[in-house]
């Protein structure tokens, strides 16, 4: 049975700053795009008039930064109330979120991991309930990087899989957060995507991190996409079959053309994929 997506092909994430330079980008060139909705709820002028043009050239999906799924803290439902309307007004077709926190007191402005434990497991499952249950639709939550493991009683993988079983919510498979993390935890990149709940993935994501040391990988968004996470992907297509792929690229951006061409060896990886004897068209990058 093929799997519904909630876009299709390989998608840009779009900052402020990419405003005007992928103005002459094409659906052809670019088959869906992400926002962070904070970024964007009650911005007017001419950003808001820009994305509105986006919304509507553009099939949409958003990633929060501010859910705090893992906070101590109650749920934001202005926050929420925002989304949701933001959703209605721009056709947005999938919310996705950290499995993470950010907040307590006040805003963190940092992803903080969650203690992998059964308890955690029961509080973030409840609370991505109620935010599915307010929003009328499932979500999809991110496997995260992370660079410490408090209280941890459970493997990354079994505590990632039992949030998405019991909240019964999607899956934003973030690649180069796999790789990051297999790197810095000593554990096996392929193992552990194999054992994702491929069913739940409603797209994906894909960046580039900074080598810190040979066994620190830092997860930056603000480089080209590595070769050992390339590998990933397509090991992830073969394993799950093709699913929407996003590039994302926060920082060092790069001129339109180079990120286009990443985003471009996306499609050919899927078009690999999605041919019955594995070879890939001639597929030519338009740029202009």
């Amino acid at each position: 049975m093929k799997q519904h997506y909630p876009v299709q092909g390989a998608g840009l994430g779009l900052r402020r700053a990419l405003c005007e330079p992928l103005s002459s980008v094409s659906p052809e060139q670019v088959q869906f795009m992400e926002v962070a909705p904070e970024n964007w709820i009650g911005v007017g002028g001419r950003y808001g008039a820009a994305l509105r043009q986006y919304t509507e050239k553009f099939p949409t999906v958003i990633h929060g930064l501010s859910l705090s799924i893992g906070s101590p803290s109650a749920l934001d439902w202005d926050l929420l109330r925002a989304i949701k309307q933001f959703i209605a007004e721009h056709s947005i077709r999938c919310y996705s979120e950290h499995l993470s926190y950010c907040s307590d007191s006040g805003h963190l402005y940092d992803l903080m991991p969650i203690p992998f434990t059964e308890q955690a497991v029961d509080y973030v499952a409840q609370r991505i309930v109620q935010v599915q249950d307010f929003l009328g639709e499932r979500i999809a939550m991110e496997n995260v990087s992370y660079y410490a493991a408090p209280q941890q009683e459970m493997t990354e993988i079994d505590f990632l899989n039992a949030v998405l079983e019991r909240a019964d919510c999607h899956l934003l498979l973030d690649v180069n957060n796999i790789y990051v993390n297999s790197i810095n935890h000593n554990y096996d990149p392929f193992a552990f995507l194999a054992a994702l709940p491929g069913e739940r993935i409603a797209y994906g994501h894909i960046a580039g991190h900074y080598r810190e040391a040979e066994d620190l990988r830092v997860d930056t968004h603000g480089a080209d996409v590595s070769d050992p996470v390339w590998q990933l992907l397509d090991v992830a297509y073969k394993t799950f079959g093709v699913f929407p792929t996003l590039l994302e690229r926060d920082f060092n951006i790069p001129p339109v053309a180079e990120l286009l061409a990443e985003v471009e060896q996306i499609k050919i990886c899927q078009q690999r994929h999605s041919q019955p004897d594995g070879a890939v068209k001639d597929i030519r990058l338009d740029v202009a």
